[in-house]
């Protein structure tokens, strides 16, 4: 049974009877088939599948809105998402109903015209689920196909639900509940199969892609991207590329053999119509640190590669791997795009696949071979040289860190993220919301192997300062830089490039209207001349806006569309640690059409009381090991240095670091699990969860007095903190 609530269910059927009663006939809800998503360009007033098109070159033929007339935008719709978590979800619209998740992986049905709630569908997921996300608890939408809707719970589950009420129809667990797998990216259905991934590989398990029939919800093919841990064969369709090719470059011990080695397939997956092959790409190794991971110190395959696979069977065609022997999370599961270029013998149209993922170069391979044709670095990066003839990279040799932190770039969260990509097929541009923030690497001295946590190997707390003075402060904050670049692909080169004041910039949508849209993570969502960069429009949605964007057309109007949130990976870890203040985190979904008037609301928050909500205690020693145990533990969440950029909790201003006693029943009792923080109690000691308690006061005081050093900073310049 579907978990909405029957107020909602009420609505959402008086919605339907409105829709129908203008025909005689019933209307048909997101009755999507095999050809309507092949022929998908040429219906460019819909925007059926996550990338658009099969191709996911998220380009979109409609014109009405163009350079002409852009600065024309305004704001037609919002719909409240109602979540202060992240949101990066791309809205699938079809037959006039936007389809669109939010955080948690609760679905929404609403009129594309109006925004006017239809349904609402919430998987009621268990929050303690919440601390098994690497990269908060986002879902990046769903996938449409024959009056279902399909979308990826984050707690595991592939959900079907009648595209109409929603309705839960069938509901499949994909992977094994008791490890900590996610699910954060959208399904993709190819023939009567929806495919589906999972998220996890930095707490430690094994990845693989999976085909369900879209009917039944059964299992039909499961593609393994790493070993089984003894190499033996596993029943499924990867058997026998794992035996010929896989398992040969793993040796036979190391952390890989107990926590599964990583590869999860967490976002992108594409289906080549013309070679019948279902593309995608695959993640991280487990740990991240070779060393640990495995003492074969072999390229272990398939990490960090993009990998062809038959659509019907699932079975082994080709691979291309961006970083043999994965030592930095470099994963290769960002956006695949697949476009016809002229790099054939003379000039000839070749079926390409194009990538750039988080390791700092932009990759062509055949898409019928997997055969490499060119490489080159999009971003400064400094751990290769450049790549070989293979398009193997040719390391420096200082990238395979040991105990002395390297300062590398990229750093963990790449060159470009999950944030998707686009490409304009008429100027043959690739537009890349890259971004430069390079982190230290170095081997963890406290690295054990341990279930149910992050387990990467490396030490999160390498290169970071005890005590953070405003120079540091600055210092930090200018290393990080975002761009959105027009990259040539057949030159290997950029066209143009637009500088952003923070890194993690949003997602691209490309126009035949001349237009490039992208959001940033300030809320500044803006339209740039897709031939020159030349900034033509923006619009504050007064809140984080890194969703890829959408467009469609009803009734002759073209509408431009975007999911708004503050999450992610990067807020989650930091990034914008040193920015004050903290964007507004109300999800919504804003829609723009020309000549639109409405408003964005405002957000109805309060911050927390920005005081210390204790005393200083503690020696160094005890400060130090606080310092050691909280970036092994809690980094991830709260941010480095004790320093929330407001998902989650700043511990510096909350009031449980004042009680000894409730600090010691959330950290290690386990109090909150319900709303996401589990126990600790397996990993730390009461005297270390203690010692965190003290390195966190420390920050407050000294955070205090560093956000009045910047206040008084700003007002002698004559600005507003």
């Amino acid at each position: 049974m579907s978990s909405m609530r029957p107020h909602r269910l009420f609505v959402s059927l008086i919605s339907i009877l409105i829709l129908v009663s203008c025909g005689s006939e019933p209307a048909k809800f997101a009755d999507v088939d095999s050809q309507r998503l092949l022929n998908a360009a040429a219906t460019p007033e819909e925007w059926l599948t996550y990338g658009g098109t099969y191709d996911e070159q998220r380009h979109s033929g409609l014109d009405q809105i163009n350079t002409d007339n852009v600065a024309q935008l305004g704001v037609a719709w919002t719909y409240d998402l109602a979540t202060e978590r992240g949101v990066e979800s791309t809205p699938i619209v079809v037959d006039g109903v936007m389809y669109v998740t939010s955080a948690w992986s609760v679905v929404y049905a609403l009129d594309a015209q109006t925004g006017r709630e239809l349904w609402l569908y919430n998987p009621d997921v268990d929050k303690a689920v919440g601390a098994k996300a690497c990269c908060d608890v986002v879902n990046r939408g769903v996938a449409v196909w024959k009056s279902k809707v399909y979308v990826g719970v984050i707690d595991g589950r592939l959900e079907a639900l009648d595209a109409a009420t929603g309705e839960l129809v069938w509901s499949k667990v994909t992977v094994d509940q008791s490890k900590p797998y996610t699910i954060t990216g959208a399904p993709r259905v190819v023939k009567g199969k929806v495919l589906i991934g999972n998220g996890g590989a930095e707490l430690g398990v094994r990845g693989y892609i999976s085909a369900y029939s879209a009917e039944t919800g059964d299992l039909v093919w499961r593609f393994y991207t790493v070993p089984n841990p003894n190499k033996q064969p596993d029943g499924e369709v990867s058997d026998s590329a794992l035996k010929d090719i896989g398992n040969l470059t793993w040796g036979d011990e190391g952390a890989w053999t107990t926590d599964g080695g990583g590869g999860t397939v967490w976002d992108s997956i594409v289906y080549d119509e013309v070679n019948d092959s279902v593309i995608f790409g695959v993640g991280n190794g487990s740990p991240w640190n070779r060393d640990h991971r495995d003492a074969g110190k072999g390229d272990n395959l398939f990490l960090s590669s993009i990998v062809s696979v038959d659509a019907a069977t699932g079975a082994y065609k080709w691979h291309f791997q961006t970083t043999p022997g994965d030592n930095w999370d470099y994963t290769a599961t960002q956006t695949i795009i697949l476009a016809d270029l002229p790099m054939g013998v003379e000039g000839a149209s070749r079926r390409v696949a194009m990538q750039a993922p988080k390791n700092g170069f932009f990759y062509i391979v055949d898409a019928t071979t997997g055969e490499y044709l060119s490489g080159e670095a999009y971003v400064p990066q400094n751990w290769a040289e450049g790549l070989d003839e293979n398009g193997r990279p040719i390391e420096n040799p200082e990238a395979r860190y040991g105990d002395t932190p390297f300062m590398q770039n990229p750093g963990p969260l790449g060159a470009h993220n999950w944030q998707p990509m686009a490409f304009n097929p008429e100027l043959k541009l690739v537009y890349i919301p890259a971004q430069e923030i390079p982190d230290y690497y170095a081997t963890d001295r406290l690295f054990e192997a341990r279930s149910q946590k992050w387990n990467t190997g490396t030490d999160l707390a390498a290169g970071l300062p005890m005590d953070l003075d405003l120079a540091t402060a600055l210092a930090l904050r200018a290393t990080l830089k975002g761009r959105l670049i027009a990259w040539d692909p057949i030159a290997q080169e950029a066209r143009w490039s637009v500088e952003h004041s923070n890194a993690w910039n949003g997602g691209v949508l490309s126009t035949a209207g001349g237009l490039v849209f992208q959001g940033r993570l300030e809320g500044d969502f803006a339209a740039y001349n897709a031939a020159t960069g030349a900034k033509l429009w923006s619009q504050n949605v007064k809140s984080g806006a890194a969703s890829g964007p959408g467009t469609y057309e009803i009734d002759g109007q073209q509408y431009v569309t975007i999911t708004t949130g503050w999450g992610s990976a990067y807020a989650l870890a930091g990034g914008s640690a040193y920015d004050q203040p903290v964007p507004p985190i109300v999800g919504k979904v804003v829609t723009f059409k020309l000549g639109a008037k409405g408003a964005i609301p405002d957000p109805d928050l309060v911050m927390a009381l920005r005081t210390p909500k204790a005393d200083k205690f503690g020696d160094q020693a005890m400060i130090q090991l606080g310092f050691d145990k909280y970036h092994f533990n809690c980094r991830v969440c709260h941010g480095p240095l004790a320093i929330s950029s407001g998902v989650l909790p700043d511990l510096r201003w909350s009031p449980i670091s004042a009680n000894v006693d409730v600090w010691q029943s959330i950290v290690l009792g386990g109090v909150l699990s319900a709303k996401g923080m589990v126990s600790f109690a397996d990993a730390l000691s009461p005297a270390e969860a203690e010692a965190i308690r003290a390195y966190v006061i420390k920050q407050a005081h000294d955070g205090a007095a560093l956000e009045a050093e910047v206040a008084a900073l700003m007002a002698a310049q004559g600005a507003t903190p």
